[in-house]
């Protein structure tokens, strides 16, 4: 047996992930709100890349001559002498500047609302309590969650605050007194009994239920919860629907302004006649450019200061380029979408058919994982409202010979046929099935269960009504 060493060349293909690869894959899966941040990062950390205003780069020929400027000059003067006279108001000089003076200005009305406790702490400065309880009342608002539940055991406070636990206990129920009603429970059980009692409900039947029946409730157990206190289940039904008007989490409607989330849509899709016109949302990224100082620059110098320059110039070409891809891939992914959903786009949820991220790929010429990045936390402003780029990739079930319903649509008709049925004697999951069947959609019991419990639609037992 003989061994030994031989060299040998063979040609292969792999896919490198270069830097400029990297970058270009992140720029496709970012939002329009988070590129605008990384542009921003881009030209901190690379200095060819510049802002470019709107208009582009003016050139001499769109310049005014001389003549045009000083008539521009003219006008521009008659028109601030006429309107610094305050003429085109119909009233003096005189009496406009006095108007200006007294008139606020726009920060006099810009306002925020408050948040609980800024609310809570306006009505103690109110309450009139004695030094030690106003104080102690308000440690516990701040000690309130964004429900406006207490999260602080009493004797901690207490034993924090060097007070007796009696003091605490005038302190929390001069707190749970003030709006909204609710506020400052240690339970749900406390929460809705001070509601209860707040809003002035006289049913009887609501205190027992809220102390030795919520179990029962969520469940829906209106006839066991009858049995239980000897009455019938239209009497519990009449107290379960004066309980529905509480509200669990009675802190959630003070909101700091800052918690609100705007989503900017990274494609728009407009009706013009009877085609969609597709536009990439571009207006909230700074239009970039090569700084032609640099590019100057690179022509009078040399060495290690040209070396620089050039691996600058590269990156920001790539980088311009990624950008230009991305829009270019997101409106081809869109272009497809539209095709395939055109009757989503006319008629509207219920029109929605299956289709999935290979079928996209297939039709644009791209690999499935970049269609699954370009659609990656988008969103598309339709003619039938905002969605998420991934609302149109959705599995369904084969409805009438060659066609396909998805299962948006599928959830959608459901709602609707359980907004129509009779409260006495709701579809069951299995009734549900026999009418999707009746319509073309076969479809199995287990199936509808899966689809009504992700749209929060109770089960039949739950939504029924005795009355």
């Amino acid at each position: 047996m003989k061994i030994g060493y031989e060299l040998s060349m063979q040609q292969s293909q792999r896919l490198v992930m270069t830097p400029e690869l990297r970058q270009a894959l992140k720029i496709l899966q970012l939002p329009v709100a988070e590129l605008r941040e990384y542009l921003e990062e881009q030209l901190l950390q690379n200095p060819v890349l510049e802002l470019k205003e709107d208009g582009g780069e003016d050139s001499a020929s769109d310049q005014p001559s001389g003549e045009e400027q000083d008539r521009e000059r003219v006008d521009n003067e008659e028109w601030a002498e006429f309107f610094h006279d305050g003429r085109d108001l119909g009233m003096s000089a005189g009496r406009v500047a006095s108007r200006r003076e007294q008139e606020p200005g726009f920060e006099s009305f810009y306002t925020q609302a408050p948040t609980l406790q800024e609310h809570l702490l306006a009505q103690l400065q109110l309450a009139g309590l004695e030094e030690t309880r106003r104080r102690v009342a308000e440690f516990l608002i701040g000690s309130l969650d964004d429900h406006g539940s207490l999260t602080v055991d009493l004797a901690e406070v207490a034993g924090r605050l060097s007070v007796d636990a009696e003091v605490v206990e005038q302190a929390l129920r001069a707190v749970q007194g003030f709006d909204p009603p609710g506020v400052g429970a240690r339970s749900l059980q406390e929460c809705l009994l001070l509601q209860w009692e707040s809003l002035g409900y006289t049913n009887p039947l609501g205190p027992a239920l809220i102390r030795e029946h919520l179990g029962d409730l969520a469940e829906g157990r209106i006839t066991r919860i009858a049995a239980a206190l000897g009455v019938s289940p239209l009497e519990i039904q009449e107290a379960v629907d004066l309980l529905k008007t509480l509200d669990p989490k009675p802190g959630r409607r003070f909101g700091h302004p800052l918690d609100v989330r705007y989503v900017v849509p990274d494609v728009l899709v407009e009706r013009v006649g009877t085609e969609y016109v597709i536009i990439a949302n571009d207006a909230p990224i700074p239009r970039l450019g090569v700084s032609p100082q640099y590019r100057q620059l690179l022509h009078t110098t040399d060495g290690e200061t040209r070396k620089f320059l050039e691996s600058k110039l590269h990156s920001a070409l790539w980088f311009l380029k990624s950008i230009e891809q991305r829009r270019l891939t997101l409106y081809r992914v869109m272009d497809s979408i539209v095709k395939r959903q055109r009757a989503f786009f006319d008629r509207g949820v219920r029109h929605l058919k299956p289709m999935t991220l290979r079928e996209v790929a297939e039709m644009i010429g791209m690999h499935e994982s970049t269609v699954s990045r370009a659609v990656a936390g988008k969103y598309a402003q339709t003619p039938q409202g905002v969605f998420e780029l991934r609302f149109f990739f959705s599995r369904g079930v084969e409805g009438q010979p060659g066609t396909g319903v998805s299962a948006e649509s599928i959830k959608r008709i459901m709602r609707d046929l359980v907004e129509q049925e009779n409260p006495r004697e709701p579809l069951s999951d299995q009734a549900l099935a026999g009418r999707l069947s009746e319509r073309g959609i076969p479809i199995s019991r287990r199936t509808v269960a899966k689809y009504r419990e992700e749209i929060g639609l109770a089960p039949s037992t739950r939504r029924k009504r005795y009355g």
